[in-house]
């Protein structure tokens, strides 16, 4: 999807952001399988607004290059920028603008079912890394879309989420092709609101990719079902599977 002829980048922040408790512990997640020294540099592929770019400099002391192919998700992550560590670059990541072998830790954060060609993407991800270094992979997978939370509600957007995300093995299989090892993998639940009713919200900001595919009536229709269901069941929290994947160089 080209979000930069979509509204998706003014209201990715609202509808992503999922307060300081799910970034420390995504800070924590990466920092689980890092090796000792802490990474000098860091390229965060498709970093979108900035939502992980700026916090991964500050956690980890380091320099930091947020790649994504939109300008208007680039232009709202230089407005908010504070870290003097921290670089925007318009780029793909089949055709990363970095040095071969110059960062430690490459962040890939929802973005992978987004590539064009992931194998070329996979071949760049290794060239960039340093000996030692990790490729961290935050995803969808088609294994869990069963427990996405919008699913039930919104059922409309599962024949789409089969489309778009990928298996499991087959990130797995890219990666492994493009000289890669698997170092670990694992499943981490966030909570992404406190409510169903503020999860509500989150999604009528309009940040999700797929629910912007589906017709307005479609979203309406899967938004009153999630309403309903929010006055049965709040105050009740609303949690969400990410898949994991750590690679080595």
């Amino acid at each position: 999807m080209d979000y930069d002829v979509t509204d998706i980048p003014t209201g990715y922040d609202r509808a992503r952001s999922h307060g300081p408790e799910v970034l420390e512990l995504w800070m924590d997640a990466v920092a689980r399988y890092l090796p000792a020294p802490y990474p000098q540099g860091i390229l965060d592929i498709g970093c979108g607004t900035g939502r992980f770019t700026e916090p991964l400099a500050r956690r980890f002391n380091a320099r930091v290059v947020g790649l994504d192919p939109s300008r208007k998700m680039l232009e709202i992550a230089s407005a908010k920028k504070s870290n003097r560590h921290v670089q925007f670059v318009r780029g793909r990541a089949e055709s990363v603008p970095i040095a071969t072998r110059s960062v430690d830790l490459v962040f890939i954060s929802m973005a992978f079912h987004h590539f064009n060609n992931p194998s070329v993407a996979a071949r760049e991800c290794r060239r960039v890394s340093r000996n030692g270094g990790i490729i961290f992979l935050r995803a969808g997978t088609r294994g869990q879309i069963a427990n996405y939370p919008y699913v039930e509600f919104i059922p409309e957007a599962q024949p789409l989420l089969e489309t778009r995300l990928n298996g499991r093995d087959e990130i797995i299989q890219v990666f492994r092709e493009a000289g890669c090892q698997l170092v670990a993998e694992e499943i981490l639940v966030q909570q992404i609101a406190v409510t169903h009713a503020g999860y509500l919200e989150k999604l009528k900001a309009g940040g999700d990719s797929v629910l912007a595919s589906l017709t307005a009536e479609e979203r309406d229709r899967g938004f009153r079902r999630l309403e309903l269901h929010a006055d049965a069941v709040d105050p009740r929290p609303v949690l969400e599977p990410i898949n994991i994947f750590v690679f080595g160089r």
